[in-house]
């Protein structure tokens, strides 16, 4: 899904009061948590999730194999917790169109 720069704002907005719905563990990326996400983006469509770890290449090829295994948007990495959208077909957060 492309979004433009006021749509990731209005998303960015909406996930500041969010706390992390999936925290991996020390076995990293694994089947259960992809499925756990994905059950999640399906139930909010936009999450957090927290990833332990402080090297940047890792957690940013983390991050893609989330979003790749899971066809969601990614919309803000801050240390280490990353915000992901994907839109379910009830719609349930409205994106303004701009």
């Amino acid at each position: 899904m492309n979004l433009n720069k006021k749509q990731i704002q209005y998303l960015k907005g909406l996930a500041h009061a969010l706390k992390p719905v999936v925290l991996l563990g020390n076995n990293g990326l694994t089947e259960a948590v992809v499925a756990e996400i994905d059950y999640a983006l399906g139930h909010h469509e936009l999450i957090k999730i927290k990833i332990p770890t402080d090297d940047r290449e890792t957690k940013g090829l983390i991050v893609e194999a989330i979003c790749r295994e899971t066809n969601a948007t990614k919309i803000q990495l801050i240390g280490k917790t990353v915000i992901i959208y994907r839109q379910s077909e009830e719609k349930k957060i409205r994106i303004p169109k701009l």
